[in-house]
């Protein structure tokens, strides 16, 4: 059956209501409920209104429809549910309480305070059972379009004839400001174009946003909407227990071809009457009348109550599901002894990608006297890695031809034209969808997924990127035309502020190479850092081989993420510093210098501060010795953050304002990015 058409009761309602556990599940909805406003109100902060209007919703899913283990939280055939709405967080915790997860009656009594496992909204990493971190509106949604993607390719890959080990649905809760972000409608395209049929969307559709009617600031027809974008929809009463299961369990059914979207049409805040339908409802708005609204949903006055019956209830539910995964445990032990090679490749996706030095291994050393752009490298390293690590998939936002990160023979994921084992992903022009769907192939946790674009377009992924970090998940952006060096394109496709934009982000680290083999480590780097994630920063104009720094030189240091490029002949006076294109021109200038007499000139390249900041002090300061303060740093991007480098009786050289158009060299000269501008630094010094 397709879902296809808009209606109010799911035809499968009166076949999935004759063995439908009606009662238990409305009892156990009303007692989740009773916990959101119980952990709401003893912290006097949280959002009433999803909870309480989706109840109904989480007791279907949780209360038997999901295929999860809560024994095995991270059983990899688990059925994925993300609560894109993250800020309705007592939604997921209630329920995951109340399936058997390890998350205690006493954790939901600690809502939001310091260490609990329940925080204000979801993280993934904290909370067992928590698929994904969210709260910025939309992030959900394209978070399980990433991992259904996950899904297709993990059944391509490992699925043989005789057992099927990957067949799982991935499922998503989101409202209506989830779905009036833009990612969403990105994501949704996405899905809708590539086929995702193993993705099932519920919209808790409550006409209600927080400052008003969702009328005040919406018009549109959302399930037209999704239609037009190539999914199924259906639209139910969301507080109709059997008409959600039925609605879902068709969803979960037909593999047609087709994301599915149900569309439940719910009461925003439904147990307070007060608030209920309303704005006030959304937060916590309704904590002054829960005493009341408890005794309406026929709730004792014991806070935070579970009864009996509803624990020997999902008791049961758990029977089932530890025997179902029983089962499945079976079936992958006779797939790992029919199927050795397969089993040996997954189990390397667990132990995540190994160490940075055994990857750099398998990128051949580059020609002397190259003069490649690091994109140009970078396409290389990408190629060698991706032979030697077949579980990184690489894509882009319409851009392969410029940022060179297709993987040759890889194919094209495209379940809509049969292939799910295709290793390039087509993004479209969607980058803050690419940030969410590859951050869902992280959260995942079988494929190193990578995403492509321009320097300048990071600010549309930047959410995303901040989530990686904040979620510590190991995915990499290459990000080309790094500087003024675009040239002709001019000022705004110039990305001169976003370098360091994008350094200020906690746990993400920026590797921004200076020639070929610094390229091939920064690369080595991303595949293999398994705590957070990697903004490979690539040049379009050409870049000299530094052939004067031995191979090893170059690779090792960049690894440690600075290391000294050219070793002063004579005590040690003056420090040069740069990253990209400029090191070359420092490189130069400590020529320069020594030919005049001065050889006591030390050159350091540092293309990831992050990583140079990991390293042991002792490391550190042997690199940056700090009884030497002449120092003089050269970037073309702001200067800011190379204060903490240079010190204040430095000099920094870099743009602070904005560029031109013009050809690159022009544009570097003009902003002052020469080495001449450097000599002059150090002799002012």
């Amino acid at each position: 059956m397709s879902l296809s058409s808009e209606i109010t009761k799911n035809e499968n309602t009166a076949s999935a209501s004759a063995n439908l556990p009606v009662a238990d599940l409305a009892r156990a909805a009303n007692e989740a409920r009773g916990l959101a406003m119980d952990a709401i109100a003893a912290c006097k902060s949280g959002h009433l209104g999803l909870p309480l209007g989706s109840a109904e919703i989480g007791a279907v899913l949780f209360g038997g429809a999901l295929n999860i283990a809560p024994a095995a939280p991270k059983w990899l055939n688990r059925d994925r549910f993300v609560l894109s709405g993250g800020h309705g967080s007592m939604f997921l915790y209630a329920w995951l309480n109340l399936a058997g997860f390890d998350l205690p009656l006493d954790e939901l009594k600690r809502f939001r305070q310091l260490h609990s496992k329940t925080p204000g909204h979801p993280e993934f990493g904290e909370t067992v059972g928590v698929e994904a971190t969210t709260g910025p509106l939309g992030q959900g949604t394209g978070n399980i379009v990433g991992m259904a993607v996950a899904a297709k390719m993990a059944a391509a890959r490992f699925n043989t004839p005789e057992h099927a080990i990957f067949d799982y649905a991935v499922v998503g809760l989101a409202g209506d400001g989830c779905l009036q972000e833009g990612i969403s409608h990105e994501a949704a395209s996405f899905a809708g174009r590539f086929g995702l049929d193993n993705l099932i969307l519920f919209y808790d559709s409550n006409d209600v946003t927080l400052d008003a009617p969702a009328a005040a600031t919406q018009n549109e027809d959302t399930a037209g909407r999704y239609r037009a974008l190539g999914w199924d929809v259906v639209t139910v009463d969301g507080h109709d227990i059997a008409a959600v299961a039925g609605a879902y369990a068709a969803a979960r059914a037909d593999r047609n071809g087709r994301p599915k979207l149900i569309v439940a049409k719910t009461v925003i805040g439904r147990g307070i009457p007060e608030v209920q339908g309303k704005s006030a409802a959304h937060g916590e708005g309704g904590v002054k009348f829960v005493e009341a609204a408890r005794k309406g949903l026929g709730l004792p006055e014991e806070r935070f109550y579970v009864s009996p019956a509803t624990r020997e209830f999902f008791a049961g539910v758990t029977a089932r599901r530890e025997a179902a995964f029983a089962a499945w445990q079976r079936k992958f032990e006779a797939w790992k002894a029919a199927a050795p090679e397969k089993a040996a490749l997954l189990e390397s996706a667990s132990a995540h990608n190994g160490a940075a030095g055994d990857v750099l291994a398998a990128i051949p050393e580059f020609p002397a006297g190259n003069t490649l752009a690091s994109r140009l490298s970078g396409e290389i390293a990408l190629n060698a890695v991706a032979k030697a690590r077949p579980l990184v998939i690489s894509g882009s936002a319409d851009l392969h031809g410029s940022t060179k990160n297709y993987i040759k023979d890889g194919g094209d994921f495209d379940p809509a034209a049969g292939n799910c084992a295709g290793r390039n992903l087509h993004f479209g022009i969607r980058e803050h969808a690419m940030g969410a769907i590859l951050n869902g192939i992280a959260y995942d946790g079988i494929f190193t997924a990578s995403g492509a674009t321009f320097l300048t377009f990071s600010d549309y992924l930047r959410p995303s990127i901040r989530i990686a970090a904040l979620a510590k998940l190991p995915v990499f952006y290459i990000f080309t035309h790094d500087s003024v060096g675009v040239g002709e394109d001019g000022p705004t496709h110039q990305p001169v502020e976003t370098v360091g934009a994008l350094r200020v982000i906690p746990n993400l680290d920026v590797f921004r190479p200076a020639d070929a083999e610094e390229t091939a480590a920064a690369y080595a780097h991303a595949v293999t850092r398994a705590d957070g994630p990697v903004a490979l920063i690539l040049s379009r104009q050409n870049l000299p081989a530094l052939d004067a720094i031995p191979v090893a030189t170059r690779r090792a240091g960049a690894l440690r993420g600075g290391y000294i490029a050219r070793k002063e002949t004579a005590p040690l006076t003056t420090i040069l510093l740069a990253t990209g294109s400029e090191l070359a021109l420092a490189l130069e200038a400590a020529a320069d210098l020594a030919a005049a007499g001065d050889n006591g000139v030390r050159v350091v390249s540092l293309p990831c501060f992050e990583l140079f900041d990991r390293q042991p002090a002792d490391y550190r300061d042997s690199v940056l010795p700090p009884a030497v303060t002449r120092r003089v740093s050269i970037e073309a991007g702001r200067t800011g953050l190379w204060w903490k480098y240079t010190g204040l009786n430095g000099a920094v050289i870099g743009n602070d304002t904005f560029g031109l158009s013009a050809p690159g060299p022009i544009a570097f000269r003009e902003t002052g990015i020469t080495k001449d501008a450097l000599l002059n630094a150090v002799r002012n010094l």
